[in-house]
């Protein structure tokens, strides 16, 4: 049950948070002095979690509508849990979790549950098979929380264990089977839609935290005592949701919030060196870089002379230092994979082949192209000035930045008359999907292989939806392209997968469907002063991002701080 006396303390408490935050913008040392830099450990202290969402007007604690205010604050990650947690950076390891063993048959259509015992709903009921096989069933049952587009074809007990099948391979899709969140049979088989259930009240999970009271502005989660992943040391959780990313940077800097996912500019002075000994901002590479995808249907880019040579003039350590504020490594590999989490899946032959400025390689691959230049404009072999526009939305700060260090690179090194357009987000999401754009900066999924970064850029599948796509925008087409990502996905030998995303390699940096730019690292913000276990650059367990289904397995891992 809920605390009412609880409640009360935790929404006074958050409105100071509140009031300081929007109040304390003004005054560097003021902030610097907010009980961060040179505190000593509390013991039992709780932590904030923060988002610049403005207030949450109503409680829902469905975990599959993405509009519940369980998922826009991240406290679903608390309270129910997945099978298991792939991890998206380190070694791309699965860790158990409500399954305490996962085998997966040779071509991975098929996989072997066996669940976690002694686990408990946190109502005190157990967490047995039948839940899974709920869970699943209900998702196969209800197309639209099928987000995954699982294409389960069966759902079975054998004894203690539960097996699932799928119509295709799930090799390169396993986290999106083993993050589905598994929720109590003896509470959702009654729920007459669980597209629209709100789950208010005292939901019952299996996770670590329980919730304890409800507010627009704050969410507070009281730790269980009984959780099976054993004793966890911070014993409150505060979700905050703070009006703006300005006053959610303030309270990160008074030490007011200590947990967030946020692109703070300035982030030295403005939250680094308000306590340096124990602010930490780490973006964690997953494989998932920013790209240019380029419109192969017209001039300039349905020329490989031409892509090849703007690959070539790119200045990417400007980019990050520039446009990403040094939010992540430099994006060095000729395949696209960001390092560390890729260097694993790089052919051979790509190894020790990193991106380099070569203004008068890429001269010269224009003119045996048949290129030439009218004093400083570069003439197309049609006797046409070359010229295009690079898009992204207005606002987008980072990425305006971006692609206007990038026109003007091109500009002065092979004389394109690139220009640069920030039209709103709606005119430039259409523009995307049905190809009307010349170039544009754009992200790629993060995937636990190279998969989704190669199908994202090459796959042919995506332009089988018509004159809307949602992914491949530029149109690419390479059939041997195709046919090999269908291999690496569905095969069931490792060599077979292996010599497959060789091979595209391979035709990604010759043929260079997209144009590599920058790292698209996830980002956080934490501070060590009372508790530290945490993940970083040098114990990749898992991302420090508040959002994500590893929450539970970090708040497992932080110990008091000494």
């Amino acid at each position: 049950m809920r605390s009412k006396i609880t409640a009360t303390v935790a929404i006074s408490a958050v409105a100071a948070l509140l009031l300081t935050a929007c109040g304390g913008g003004g005054d560097d040392d003021a902030a610097g002095d907010g009980g961060a830099q040179g505190s000593t450990p509390t013991a039992g202290a709780p932590l904030t979690i923060a988002k610049p969402d403005g207030a949450i007007a109503t409680e829902s604690n469905n975990p599959w509508l993405g509009d519940s205010s369980a998922n826009k604050l991240g406290y679903k990650n608390v309270l129910f849990e997945p099978l298991a947690f792939v991890n998206p950076v380190g070694k791309n390891e699965t860790t158990p979790m409500l399954a305490e063993k996962i085998e997966w048959n040779d071509d991975y259509t098929q996989v072997r549950l066996t669940p976690r015992a002694g686990v408990k709903w946190n109502d005190g009921e157990d967490f047995t098979a039948d839940d899974i096989v709920f869970t699943f069933t209900l998702i196969k049952n209800t197309p639209a929380l099928d987000t995954g587009n699982l294409q389960l074809t069966d759902i079975a007990k054998d004894g203690d264990d539960v097996v699932l099948t799928f119509a295709e391979s799930k090799f390169v899709k396993q986290a999106q089977v083993l993050h589905i969140d598994i929720v109590p049979e003896h509470i959702w088989k009654d729920v007459e839609d669980p597209t629209t259930f709100t789950n208010e009240g005292d939901p019952v999970g299996t996770g670590p935290y329980v919730l304890d009271s409800f507010t627009s502005q704050s969410v507070t989660m009281t730790a269980r005592d009984d959780y099976w992943g054993g004793d966890l040391a911070v014993p409150t959780l505060y979700y905050v949701s703070y009006n703006d990313n300005t006053a959610l940077t303030t309270a990160l800097a008074n030490g007011d919030a200590d947990w967030a996912q946020a692109f703070i500019s300035n982030i030295d002075s403005a939250y680094l060196d308000k306590d340096p000994e124990h602010n930490v901002f780490w973006a964690a590479n997953v494989m998932a870089p920013d790209v240019l995808f380029v419109n192969h249907q017209k001039k300039p880019f349905n020329d490989l002379a031409f892509r090849k040579a703007v690959n070539m003039v790119i200045d990417r350590p400007s980019h990050t230092e520039i446009a990403r504020e040094n939010a992540g490594p430099v994006l060095t590999s000729v395949t696209g994979l960001p390092l560390p989490v890729g260097e694993q899946y790089i052919a051979p032959e790509y190894k020790d082949a990193e991106f380099s400025i070569d203004v008068d390689g890429a001269r010269a691959v224009l003119e045996d192209a048949g290129y030439t230049w009218n004093g400083d404009k570069l003439i197309d072999p049609d006797g046409e000035p070359v010229a295009f526009t690079l898009q992204v939305p207005q606002g987008w700060n980072d990425y305006v930045t971006g692609i206007s260090l990038i026109a003007d690179q091109v500009t002065k090194t092979l004389g394109a008359d690139a220009q640069v357009a920030t039209p709103d987000v709606d005119t430039w999401w259409a523009a995307k999907r049905t190809g009307d754009f010349d170039a544009i900066m754009h992200w790629t999924d993060a995937g636990t292989t190279p998969y989704d970064l190669y199908s994202d850029t090459m796959d042919g599948r995506w332009l089988l939806a018509g004159d809307e796509v949602d992914f491949n925008f530029g149109r690419y087409t390479n059939d041997e392209a195709t046919s090999l990502l269908n291999t690496y996905a569905t095969s069931s030998s490792d060599e077979e997968r292996t010599d497959a995303l060789q091979k595209v390699q391979k035709i990604f940096v010759e043929d260079v469907p997209v144009i590599p730019v920058g790292t698209h690292p996830v980002l956080a913000e934490y501070n060590t002063r009372n508790y530290v276990g945490w993940p970083n650059e040098d114990d990749q367990y898992a991302t420090a991002d508040p959002l994500q289904v590893s929450v539970p397995l970090i708040l497992t891992k932080l110990k008091p701080a000494s």
